[in-house]
């Protein structure tokens, strides 16, 4: 018998539909969700992350949302522990963890069990790397990158500051390139009997689907939501609020650009991110893309594919389902 334990991996990009197919597989295959998103995690961010609401999760268990204060830290490190303790659980309810969410970095932390132990930072050289920053600006520190691991500063956007002051203190205490350790880690083989599945749509539709969530968040009460968090005391160099949707709108708030000028940067920005969620998938192995366009858009026709494509895997590899 496989000692590999079950796991299932539903991503995609934004606004393609991920939640509501979710919630089908799980019903089918005795599931619960683990949320692999970088907003989600946080109260009272409900809009702006169309977090799944208790009253629509269906009786399916879900974890890692509502779960942090939007002042505290949340990255990768702290996602993979979280989502492993979930995992652990639903795995002793007899039950198969359902990793869902766009985020394809944490999903690849989870998923390869990624090793962070010498990327824990020290509190000294961050700092230091933090005020250069502040100092310099974002445009410095990712020069600097790209002189010592230039295919870390092809990966990370210039504006990503948090990301590239991580691979310069990755570097300088280890003298590795963390381009070099990320492609070694990429290679390990899962401990998991998974099957990782990519839902997608033609990049016109989603496009459309992208925009319409957007006016609907608005009509939601979006600019609301967002105004309650600065008047807590939020700003957009918390972590929380570096979020598509959050950021934008803090200089409508500010009175520095027209509301109508901040809904076009959130949706400008949030179809760039969908393609930038496209090109990391297309880089991750033993993928199986599910292109909704193929099944007519039938979602019953999608789950009874995926739940067949499952139900193989399990079989194959006699997955574990409790200890």
């Amino acid at each position: 018998m496989s000692s590999r334990r079950p796991l299932i991996v539903l991503a995609g990009p934004t606004a393609v539909g991920k939640t509501d197919l979710s919630l089908k597989l799980a019903k089918v295959v005795n599931g619960a969700i683990v949320s692999a998103d970088s907003m989600q995690i946080y109260k009272y961010m409900d809009i702006g992350s169309a977090k799944i609401m208790p009253e629509e999760r269906q009786g399916v268990d879900h974890y890692l949302i509502d779960v942090l204060e939007p002042e505290e830290e949340f990255n990768v490190c702290i996602f993979q522990k979280l989502a492993k303790e979930a995992m652990e659980q639903i795995w002793a309810e007899g039950k198969v963890p359902i990793l869902t969410g766009g985020t394809g970095f944490y999903i690849q932390a989870v998923l390869r069990d990624i090793d962070f132990s010498e990327d824990d930072g020290k509190a000294e050289l961050r700092t230091r790397l933090e005020q250069l920053a502040q100092e310099k600006g974002a445009g410095y520190m990712h020069a600097l990158l790209q002189e010592r691991d230039p295919a870390a500063a092809a990966e990370i956007h210039p504006n990503n500051v948090k990301r590239v002051i991580r691979a310069l203190e990755f570097y300088e205490q280890t003298g590795t390139r963390i381009s070099v350790h990320n492609e070694e880690q990429k290679e390990k083989e899962s401990p998991y009997c998974y099957l990782y599945f990519v839902l997608n749509d033609e990049r016109q539709h989603l496009y459309e689907r992208i925009e319409l969530r957007v006016d609907q968040m608005l009509q939601a009460g979006l600019v609301e939501e967002v105004r309650g968090l600065k008047d807590r005391g939020l700003t957009p160099d918390h972590v929380s609020m570096k979020g598509l949707g959050y950021k934008e709108l803090f200089p409508y708030l500010d009175g520095s650009c027209s509301l109508e000028e901040a809904v076009s940067v959130i949706k400008r920005d949030t179809r760039h991110f969908a393609k930038r969620q496209l090109t990391w998938f297309k880089r991750e192995k033993d993928v199986v893309w599910v292109n909704k366009d193929q099944f007519g858009y039938n979602e019953e026709e999608i789950l009874v594919y995926m739940v067949s494509l499952w139900k193989a895997q399990a079989e194959k590899n006699t997955c574990r389902t409790s200890d």
